[in-house]
């Protein structure tokens, strides 16, 4: 087993179960050829977030980390006509390429792209009364989960569900020491599931297109 076989499997499930997409090949064509890292979740993955706010039945959505908005619109497409996905992006240009996305696939009215520092944008969301949310997308910068995940929990009500991503890290997440700070904000997420009495929570390992990882998932009391 190995990275090669885990993508084959990848392009199965995608092809057995996830049919063509037009505008969601068009948000990765957008996303190469602006020059954004590769790290969109896989289109199965995609496809799980889709579900999930699916099945929580969520109408307001909030995703930190856009990237070129590929999971933004997995999610987007799973709200209802009166929902709301809020988003939050670093990096303008990456934030550009986002809008474009989602402008083509016909979302804009659903997604709100706030552009900075998620950290200062994340009192100005709850200032602002957009919460609760229903359902909490967390694919940032992995040093910084233990305050995306303090604001997850504020914007957060009974029965909201918290993803945060990348929390396995090549199976690092293990080593006490590893002195990599993404390790070591996968190890803190895990603490802070764990040792929260609100959150019930749990975690699965991924391989796939990307790799060896896994996400962690919690429900709120």
């Amino acid at each position: 087993m190995g990275q090669k076989k885990w993508s084959k499997v990848d392009a199965y499930i995608a092809e057995k179960l996830l049919p063509p997409d037009a505008v969601l090949a068009a948000a990765l064509a957008a996303n190469a050829a602006d020059g954004l890292p590769p790290i969109d979740v896989s289109p199965p993955q995609g496809r799980l977030l889709n579900l999930l706010v699916r099945m929580s039945g969520a109408r307001r959505v909030l995703e930190i980390g856009t990237l070129g908005g590929y999971s933004t619109i997995w999610m987007a497409r799973a709200l209802p006509e009166d929902g709301k996905l809020v988003t939050l992006e670093f990096e303008p240009r990456h934030a550009a390429v986002a809008k474009a996305n989602i402008e083509r696939a016909g979302l804009s009215g659903k997604v709100d792209i706030r552009v900075g520092k998620a950290i200062d944008n994340l009192p100005k969301v709850a200032a602002e009364g957009m919460g609760p949310f229903d359902f909490v997308f967390i694919d940032a910068d992995k040093p910084s989960n233990p305050q995306y995940l303090d604001w997850a929990l504020k914007l957060s009500r009974s029965g909201t569900v918290i993803v945060l991503d990348n929390v396995i890290r090549d199976g690092a997440v293990i080593k006490s020491k590893s002195g990599d700070a993404s390790v070591e904000g996968a190890r803190v997420g895990f603490d802070f599931f764990g040792g929260s009495l609100r959150l019930d929570a749990t975690a699965l390992q991924t391989v796939g297109s990307k790799g060896y990882d896994g996400l962690a998932i919690a429900i709120v009391n």
